[in-house]
């Protein structure tokens, strides 16, 4: 039960469980609602940002579930946790806006697009040493946010739960209410889809690696000139 209004200012919200979080926010306590809200933010909006592949729309859309979520918090019976809850409503949301906007992927689409590549890029969690590594590794993370982005929805959320999230199987499927079998195989299936888009997009640029002409070519032209034997007099 919640506490007294009375005593709501000795209240340290952000120590509350999740119970005593939704109690309080069915009370219409805009604290606990703030702290619930923060909790869940990053998850509920990599979630939306899977589906409907725009920043702003996502922020829309998670704001929208959290109205909704807020609006009939008192059919929240707590059989799965609160954020899995907000994650099935931000889901509907997401995908009710796709549904407006266009026709949904037919999942047996996407088959022919599958096929084998090399290991997926990976990112180093070690800190850039320069500028140039720093611009270098933004550059690669938006390659790889733009092959995600271009997944087919069902496999591109399972993607973002899995490794983006780093939910388990358990989890993710109890988030999308899938089959912990239906998780594994769409993750493995999203997985050779960014192998294959991310093989066919740095192959176009592996021509232009490690350029060459112009001043570098000129320095070394200079410098290997410089240390030949001088010429000899005609």
């Amino acid at each position: 039960m919640p506490m007294p209004v009375s005593h709501a200012h000795a209240l340290n919200y952000d120590d509350l469980d999740e119970a005593e979080l939704v109690a309080l926010a069915r009370a219409g306590r805009r604290e606990a609602c703030r702290v619930i809200v923060q909790r869940c933010n990053q998850r509920l909006f990599r979630v939306a940002r899977a589906v409907v592949r725009d920043d702003a729309e996502a922020e829309d859309v998670v704001q929208a579930a959290y109205l909704q979520g807020f609006a009939k918090l008192d059919s929240f019976r707590g059989k799965a946790g609160l954020l899995t809850w907000l994650t099935r409503i931000t889901l509907n949301e997401a995908r009710g806006r796709l549904r407006r906007r266009r026709p949904t992927v037919e999942l047996e689409a996407v088959e022919t697009a599958q096929r084998q590549g090399a290991e997926i890029v990976s990112l180093s969690a070690a800190r850039p040493e320069s500028p140039e590594s720093e611009a270098a590794r933004a550059q690669i993370r938006r390659l790889i946010e733009r092959a995600v982005d271009d997944l087919p929805e069902p496999f591109r959320v399972v993607f973002v739960m899995r490794e983006v999230e780093e939910c388990t199987v358990e989890e993710t499927a109890a988030n999308l209410d899938l089959k912990p079998e239906t998780v594994k195989t769409r993750l493995h299936r999203a997985r050779r889809m960014l192998r294959a888009a991310l093989d066919e997009q740095l192959s176009a640029t592996t021509s232009s690696a490690f350029p060459f002409l112009g001043t570098r070519c000129e320095r070394m032209t200079a410098a290997v000139l410089a240390r030949l034997p001088a010429q000899p007099e005609d």
